[in-house]
């Protein structure tokens, strides 16, 4: 599996890349269909709350892509939030089957 990290106008610091590879690698657990994994990362409004908006896109061979957007305070929130909608997502569509 490998992980895309786009950060639009700006530098992911090292330590976010790592929270981010850290909390999608969790993902693998629910389904180790995972081909790919596509993270972007933007900044909305600066200088306002709720800006860090986050985004993740599961590629899976035979399946529909499976995609999560949230914006938060920080990054990591973001994160936190997309990877939970993400896991509701493989583990319906793990039902589903």
């Amino acid at each position: 599996m490998e992980i895309k990290i786009k950060a639009i106008h700006f530098d992911a610091t090292e330590k976010l890349q790592q929270f981010i590879n850290k909390k999608v690698d969790k993902l693998v657990k629910h389904n180790e269909e995972i081909a790919d994994v596509e993270v972007t990362l933007k900044v909305v409004k600066p200088e306002s709350a709720m800006n860090k908006e986050a985004g993740i896109r599961l590629e899976m061979p035979q399946r529909d892509d499976l995609f999560a957007s949230k914006t938060a305070d920080t990054f990591e929130e973001a994160i936190d939030l997309c990877v939970d909608a993400l896991k509701r997502q493989l583990e319906k569509a793990r039902k589903d089957k």
